[in-house]
């Protein structure tokens, strides 16, 4: 948190102080003139500008929620970009205006306070809205790189309020503060903070197809690096450095720094080596003495002295005095009608508002709501109608007396744009989906009964609504056998290392059995062993002895663990011949039995998800740990079924997710590595002697993998046609 809470805190107090010093001066240039009057008027600007900042950050917010995932990602990345050319060229303002800050806004305030009111507001409200609308940039998209908002707000809020804190004391001529050397102490830190988020905002247009490149990595430390760790995350936070960048990241954060920051270096030097007069750092202040006046500084050894003269281009002409305010007369032929104080305020908080709102309200990620349409084998589809292009919430109710499935779809190619399953008689479900220009019409699928058809609509206007075309069980069926061929020659392969394994015992050597047992059950573990994909079998060669009543002990354990408890524990061969006997035969008669095995094809792609389930509930946990450490071995080939298993699915896959297995074959390969790193030699280190960084990465990475195998399921899902 605090990672993220910095690179906010910092512009928090940049922006606050930049704004701060103009309502300060603003406010003792009004006191030195005798106007406490108009004192509200200043307040006033400043509350404007307070609330369309605020509404400016709900917009972002908002209208950013309305889009797709990939049209979020390529927002935010724009929004990236302006946010560091906003941040440059207020470092490059700030480093040349630092000098004669003060100067320059008592002058502008002077002036305003001559021309009236109007003015008044309207100075305040541009001086503390511009800094609002960049602060307001800025957390939106820091907050976004963070994936949380709490450290950004933090870190802003205690900026501003330490911004606040020191205007308050420059005001009441407290402090003193080198302006010049803060602005180019901050100005360094915030070109730094400025590369990383250009560096997001690069990888969020790859990730939106705005930029190529998106998995050409210059640099993937994931497999050495805890994302997770305290020296990580501030990394992440102040920096937006990543363990994996690309080219196109890496070469937008040196060029930027190198470019901008030698700019920036060397308008220092010129500046300092001008040798202006007057130098703002060691005695330029902003405040008010006991008479109210604005100091241009006093020596805290001379005190009651007169202040020294204002720097040229701040001093009003020396025969002028200060502004006089005046009030005009109040006509006598009609009576003045005052406004009531609260007015103006609340207005300037109201309309600001009310003008987000309206825009939240026209992006509102709020589908629109559409018809009640019937689902039933005789009104499928009654009640719909051509709807308005968008996203719509249609309103399905199951008028029939089966549980039902209904899908929303493109009748020339049967591609699904939503669906609900499990539609019960007699109850209503919201179906959300994106209608573009197209023909759209409802499936109905009862649950024993004849798939319907509706009549199709046709939907006027630009085609561009997402849809999955679905697969068949024929479409699945190179795949399988692909698949199942894979298993079948994994297995032969198994009843020749069982075998070897039962005689390594039956021999009584146990130092042999060991190395063969990892191979053996490696072997096994690369075929997709998952939720009973081996029917009863399964249980026999590699059930964990869970639940059992005597546990390790239990007559009823066998199969590759009972084997590994014996052989680590110290266990005679005597003791596991007949353990390794039916190991043996057990494989053998999965492999017979295999090829008759029902193996439904509807089945194959959950394995994609299914097989890496198991290894991160099992295998990472050390549950099936029975004395070997060799859980990332196991894990290792279930990695390498999983790839097999994708290579079968491919053709499928990349026809419906294009982006899909490009994403997916990079996090392989940062699980590899990070498994590879736990290989030494013929040795694997075990689970529960791993460091916590290095388990933390090793689960992050197969969270990973999962997350990005989740759709694997549903694109491939086997639907059911007229």
């Amino acid at each position: 948190m605090w990672g993220d809470a910095f690179p906010s805190f910092l512009i928090g107090l940049r922006e606050g102080l930049e704004a701060g010093l103009i309502v300060s001066v603003l406010v003792a240039t009004l006191v030195r003139a005798g106007a406490r009057s108009r004192l509200p008027q200043v307040w006033t600007g400043v509350l404007a500008a307070i609330a369309l900042s605020l509404s400016f950050g709900a917009v972002l917010t908002f209208t950013a929620a309305s889009l797709s995932t990939t049209a979020q990602e390529a927002f935010g990345g724009t929004l990236s970009i302006v946010a560091v050319a906003f941040v440059t060229a207020m470092v490059f303002w700030m480093r040349r205006s630092a000098r004669g800050l003060a100067g320059e806004i008592k002058e502008k305030v002077t002036e305003a306070l001559a021309m009236g009111a109007g003015v008044l507001v309207l100075t305040s409200f541009l001086a503390v809205g511009r800094e609002g609308l960049e602060t307001a940039l800025f957390l939106w998209t820091t907050a976004r790189a963070a994936n949380e908002s709490a450290g950004p707000l933090t870190g802003a809020g205690i900026g501003l309020l330490l911004a606040g804190a020191l205007c308050w004391g420059l005001y009441r001529r407290v402090l003193r503060i080198n302006l010049t050397r803060f602005f180019t102490a901050t100005g360094v830190v915030l070109i730094v903070i400025a590369a990383g988020v250009l560096g997001y905002g690069l990888r969020d247009l790859q990730e939106g197809t705005v930029l190529p490149g998106g998995t050409a990595y210059a640099v993937d430390l994931s497999g050495s690096v805890d994302a997770g760790a305290w020296y990580s995350t501030l990394l992440q936070g102040v920096l937006n450095l990543t363990p994996a960048m690309t080219w196109l990241q890496v070469a937008g954060y040196v060029g930027y720094l190198a470019v901008v920051m030698t700019l920036f270096v060397r308008g220092v030097r010129e500046q300092a080596g001008a040798g202006a007069p007057a130098p703002a750092g060691a005695g330029q202040r902003v405040g008010s003495g006991a008479d109210g006046a604005v100091a241009g500084g006093k020596r805290a050894a001379a005190p009651r002295a007169a202040p020294p003269a204002d720097p040229p281009s701040a001093r009003p002409p020396a025969a002028v005095p200060p502004p006089t305010l005046t009030t005009p007369p109040t006509p006598t032929t009609a009576p003045t009608h005052r406004r009531p104080a609260w007015l103006i305020p609340v207005a300037v908080v109201a309309v600001p508002a009310l003008l987000a709102g309206l825009v939240v309200a026209l992006a509102d990620p709020k589908p629109a709501v559409g018809e009640t349409v019937a689902v039933s084998e005789t009104a499928c589809g009654q009640g719909f109608t051509a709807p308005e292009p968008g996203r719509q919430d249609f309103l399905m109710h199951n008028t029939g007396n089966q549980t039902s499935e209904v899908y929303l779809i493109d009748p020339s190619s049967n591609a699904v744009y939503g669906e609900i399953e499990g539609l019960a008689p007699g109850t209503t479900r919201d179906l959300v989906a994106t209608v573009a220009g197209g023909t759209y019409a409802w499936r109905c699928v009862p649950a024993d009964g004849k798939a319907v058809t509706s009549k199709a609509v046709r939907v006027g206007g630009a085609a561009g609504a997402h849809a999955v075309v679905p697969v068949s069980e024929r479409d699945l069926a190179a795949p399988l056998k692909a698949y199942r061929a894979y298993v079948d020659r994994g297995l032969a392969t198994l009843v020749t290392q069982t075998g070897k394994l039962s005689d390594d015992i039956r021999a009584g050597h146990l130092g042999a059995a060991r190395a063969d047992w990892l191979t053996a059950h490696r072997t096994y573990a690369s075929l997709g062993a998952a939720y009973g994909t081996f029917e009863d079998f399964d249980q026999k060669i590699d059930g964990r002895p869970d639940g059992l009543p005597g546990g390790v002990h239990d007559k009823d354990f066998t199969g590759f663990l009972r084997i590994e408890y014996g052989l680590w524990h110290g266990e005679p061969a005597a003791g596991l011949k007949g353990v390794a006997q039916q190991l043996a035969e057990d494989s053998a008669g999965l492999r017979k039995a295999f090829p008759h095995q029902d193996f439904d094809s509807s089945d194959l792609p959950l394995r994609a998800h299914e097989i890496l389930e198991n290894t991160l509930q099992f295998e990472l946990t050390g549950d099936t740990d029975q004395g070997s450490g060799t859980g990332l071995a196991t894990a290792d080939a279930n990695l390498a079924g999983t790839r097999e298993l994708l290579s079968a699915l491919k053709p499928l896959l990349t026809t419906r997710a294009p982006r899909l297995l490009p994403t997916v074959d990079a996090d392989i390969a940062r699980l590899q590595k990070l498994l590879d790193s736990a290989h030494h030699g013929t040795g694997w280190t075990p689970v529960d002697r791993l460091d916590r960084a290095a388990k933390a990465r090793l689960d992050g990475a197969t969270g990973q993998l999962l997350e990005d195998l989740s759709p694997v399921p549903d694109l491939l899902e086997v639907r059911k046609s007229a």
